[in-house]
């Protein structure tokens, strides 16, 4: 069985680091380059850096702080917002990154997933899917959340696998940042629609909910924003609970975190 991935995520807004509810009601909880620094000290597996308006600004991702926030990240760095085709993908790979997350971009041009596969190779390419629930179906959206598309999460899960994708990243709008719990429906139907890793995120509180989206979701990862922000949860002693639990997971102190 392979071990979960615990990563945290970092939303990066203008000059420091966001975090909201339902993609919305943006409140400033630090910045960026010190965050990185204490998560890859603490025992994380990987981080994600999304660009939250960048997509929404028409703009490029900014390559220079990225190089210098992946300079400084000893494990690795997924990084999302902005990319709008090829050319961006190579320049972000180029700044640092280890992956690169599409959402909008995939939505307008989905050859944009193959094209980056082989070119790359399958294991830099993340497809975010951004998920709501409306009338008993989970519709996905584009542009931060904003923007519905005709897509359902499921079907567009399947084909961005089929392109070429090497996990996917699945978020529920309306549980973001609410710390209620994953949307469990929404990640099970995910991951019983690909045979890549799936990514949970949107709505972790506790240690439990990353345990559900791994025995009830199917989730390969957990991912998490406002659990480590504004509580005194960490991801060691998440990891120790999920490896009571018979979780593997990727850790070579985990037997000795709580006993320091």
């Amino acid at each position: 069985m392979l071990k979960l991935r615990l990563i945290p995520t970092l939303l990066w807004k203008d000059y420091g680091l966001v975090k909201g509810v339902a993609f919305d009601s943006w409140r400033r909880v630090g910045t960026v380059l010190p965050a990185i620094k204490v998560y890859t000290a603490r025992d994380v597996d990987e981080l994600i850096l999304l660009d939250i308006t960048a997509t929404k600004e028409a703009r490029e991702p900014d390559y220079a702080s990225l190089s210098e926030f992946a300079a400084e990240c000893t494990v690795p760095l997924t990084v999302g917002g902005g990319v709008a085709n090829v050319k961006t993908i190579r320049r972000l790979l180029a700044a640092g990154a280890d992956k690169v997350a599409i959402n909008t971009a995939a939505y307008v041009d989905p050859a944009l997933i193959s094209a980056a596969a082989d070119q790359f190779g399958s294991q830099c390419v993340v497809v975010a899917i951004d998920a709501r629930r409306v009338d008993g179906t989970h519709r996905c959206y584009a542009r931060c959340g904003s923007q519905r598309t005709d897509r359902v999460a499921g079907e567009w899960a399947a084909e961005v696998a089929a392109r070429g994708a090497g996990e996917v990243l699945v978020t529920s709008v309306e549980r973001d940042g609410t710390m209620a719990g994953y949307d469990l429906d929404l990640i099970r139907t995910v991951a019983d629609a690909v045979d890549i890793p799936v990514i949970a995120s949107g709505g972790a509180g506790n240690y439990s909910d990353m345990l559900d989206a791994i025995t009830v979701g199917g989730a390969s990862a957990v991912a998490a924003a406002s659990i480590f922000h504004f509580t005194q949860c960490t991801p060691a002693e998440a990891k120790l609970f999920l490896s009571s639990k018979g979780v593997p997971v990727r850790s070579a102190n985990v037997a000795r975190v709580g006993g320091t």
